[in-house]
């Protein structure tokens, strides 16, 4: 373009000086000040247009990022959230975090009403070059962390990632088990209610975490894929004095990468297809070995009956989100294999190691109002679960029987007062009869942001 113009003025310079002899002084020299004019003015055009090629683009602020493929959007999430597609440029450095407080009221127990800093987080992420970073999150829980206080901090995730294409790439460190629909997408702003689901906590755990190396990518024709090698859960954990593993029988001994016993690995995979807007349909699986080799662990029980056990855990879900309406479902089983001998060893304890658990939940929620960046949601979801539905087969009289399904019918209202900032209300009808988990009729009432 430059050399074109340059040309041009010197062509029309050259024809000037060619004009007839016979015209008069006075008119050349009119047209060459008009020639000169004409020249000056296509050289500042070509300055401006040189200008232009060489300035530096503009850098796009870095925002906050999840777990979540480079260049692979998340059509499950609620609300505008974070993308690996926004992951920080190359020696860029971004902060972002969100929180959580909670008051829960039950409507039979007034004095066990409480109020609570659920969490807090903070997360980094760094991007060395265009095709490697590192990202971590920091969390504390319950406000104080302290021996004598029920407070946690910890590590939630640390990872570096590597885009091998734009779209597959590698990921190794300390990374969210790709399973379900909450685990990756736990922020407040990302999920109805004021707590999280019960079934993605008591048989998924939420926020569940291993150690290892993954792969992932997504296809042009929508598929987006998860295969990770990684540590497994320890089954020489298990307590069965302690109601935990009724809660959730993973969350008691899954191992967080905390000096994790790591002589069992265990292998994840994913498959969601988003080919259509709006459309989620996927599952997931997660399965490996959880016995640890517990009986040739100098700290360990040299008699621990259940290092060929085998867990098996496995997903399946579908979202659909179109105009003002999202409709979520989610079904998910475990089992946890060669059980009866370890349980047998058990017997007269409240809490054995299930051989079978299950859950499933279907939720509505319509977008009743928006304006400006505000919008009020209303939701309703029905859940159904059991951490014990079967145990092993225990010589006649000492078997133990099922646990009771345990449901929750949740209705309720998130008001976005921006994307970033949820106010929340809720009322969950629990229906079941477990006295060691009688949460009771209750209802909540939430603060949540993410920046």
């Amino acid at each position: 373009m430059q050399h074109r113009m340059l040309a041009l003025a010197i062509a029309t310079c050259c024809a000037a000086l060619a004009l007839p002899a016979r015209a008069d002084e006075a008119a050349l020299k009119a047209e060459v000040d008009a020639l000169r004019a004409e020249v000056a003015a296509l050289k500042a055009e070509v300055q401006q247009i040189h200008a232009a090629q060489s300035a530096p683009a503009p850098v796009a602020q870095a925002k906050p990022v999840s777990q979540q493929p480079i260049a692979v959007t998340d059509a499950a999430a609620p609300n505008p959230g974070r993308s690996m597609s926004d992951a920080a440029t190359a020696n860029t450095t971004s902060l972002w975090g969100y929180g959580q407080i909670d008051y829960n009221h039950p409507t039979a127990r007034a004095a066990d009403a409480r109020a609570d800093l659920t969490r807090a987080v903070i997360g980094f992420d760094h991007g060395f070059n265009d095709t490697t970073r590192v990202y971590g999150e920091l969390e504390w829980e319950h406000a104080i962390a302290s021996a004598s206080d029920a407070g946690e901090s910890e590590v939630e995730q640390l990872f570096i990632e590597h885009a091998l294409a734009p779209n597959y790439g590698v990921r190794a460190g300390l990374m969210l088990v790709p399973i379900g629909l909450l685990n990756e997408h736990h922020e407040p702003t990302q999920f109805y209610g004021v707590e999280r689901n019960f079934v993605e906590q008591a048989i998924i755990p939420s926020t569940w975490r291993e150690g290892g190396v993954a792969g992932y990518g997504n296809t042009d024709s929508g598929f987006q894929w998860d295969i990770g090698l990684v540590t497994s859960p320890n089954l020489g954990k298990w307590d069965p004095t302690s109601p935990d593993g009724r809660e959730s029988p993973l969350g008691a001994i899954h191992q967080e990468m905390q000096l994790a016993k790591a002589h069992d690995l265990s292998l994840w995979a994913r498959l969601n297809w988003l080919g259509v807007p709006g459309l989620n349909v996927g599952g997931a699986m997660f399965a490996g070995k959880i016995g640890q080799d517990t009986s040739k662990q100098f700290e360990g029980d040299a008699n621990f009956p259940a290092d060929n056990s085998r867990l098996l855990l496995g997903e399946a879900h579908v979202r659909w989100q179109s105009g003002p309406w999202d409709f979520t479902a989610l079904y998910t089983r475990g089992t946890i294999s060669d059980t009866q001998d370890l349980n047998l060893g058990f017997l007269g304890q409240p809490t054995p190691v299930p051989k079978a658990f299950w859950g499933g939940y279907a939720q509505a929620a319509w977008k009743a109002l928006a304006w400006n960046q505000s919008s009020v949601v209303l939701f309703l979801r029905y859940e159904a679960f059991n951490t014990g539905a079967a145990y092993a087969t225990q010589p006649q009289g000492l078997g133990t029987p099922p646990l009771p399904t345990q449901r929750v019918l949740t209705a309720g209202i998130n008001y976005y007062l921006n994307p970033n900032v949820v106010f929340k209300f809720d009322y969950q009808d629990f229906r079941y009869d477990d006295p060691v988990l009688d949460y009771g009729n209750r209802f909540d009432l939430g603060i949540g942001f993410q920046f």
